[in-house]
């Protein structure tokens, strides 16, 4: 048995200014630094062995600020790419309302929430799953399956992919499933994996 606990980054400046993020480098606000400070304090009696974020500043800030509010600062990391958020390809940098007066709401609720419906130029939900599900099979589940407890921090749709792997949703509820930001999200799983309880962590 072990435990995976998996961290949205919390609030970054382009979630503050409602713009499509994706790939771009962008960091958190002093709203998400508060965020990443409580989930750190929420953390701090759980125990977990090793983290794994992504390439990208504002998850890996995250992670920084969770590990000194919660005293893990020895803790090994893992960095990758594979964690990433999903690609927004053409619409990274657009305001989202604006993008759903040009395009319409539909289509742009189509590219955002559908499973297999990518943006122009970036990538689907499922992309994004393939992705990062390869990753957790080759990377995490091993280290799971020793028995090690294990914190992700990294992206909406990067941990919506997993979630929807862990808990084995359909694309028809994964696209009903917003993951707020900051707030840990803790999976206790047996031997193969299978989930035995989920809940976030408030108190």
């Amino acid at each position: 048995m072990a435990y995976l606990i998996i961290v949205r980054h919390g609030q970054s400046q382009w979630n503050l200014e409602n713009r499509f993020t994706g790939w771009k480098d962008v960091d958190i606000t002093e709203k998400g630094k508060e965020e990443a400070q409580l989930a750190g304090k929420l953390l701090k009696a759980e125990v977990f062995e090793e983290a794994f974020t992504s390439t990208l500043k504002r998850a890996q800030h995250t992670l920084s600020i969770i590990l000194d509010e919660s005293d893990r600062k020895d803790i090994s990391i893992i960095i990758s790419s594979a964690l990433n958020e999903r690609s927004y390809g053409q619409l990274e940098g657009l305001n989202k309302s604006q993008t759903a007066l040009k395009y319409g709401e539909q289509q742009v609720h189509l590219w955002r929430r559908s499973y297999d419906v990518a943006p122009p130029g970036g990538e689907s939900l499922k992309e994004t799953a393939d992705r990062v599900i390869v990753y957790f099979k080759e990377e995490i589940a091993p280290l799971l399956q020793k028995g090690k407890n294990i914190l992700v921090v990294a992206h909406g749709n990067s941990l919506r992919a997993l979630k929807m792997y862990l808990e084995k949703l359909s694309p028809e509820q994964i696209s009903e499933i917003e993951i707020p930001t900051g707030i840990p999200l803790k999976y206790e799983l047996d031997a193969n994996l299978g989930v035995i309880s989920v809940d976030y962590i408030t108190s």
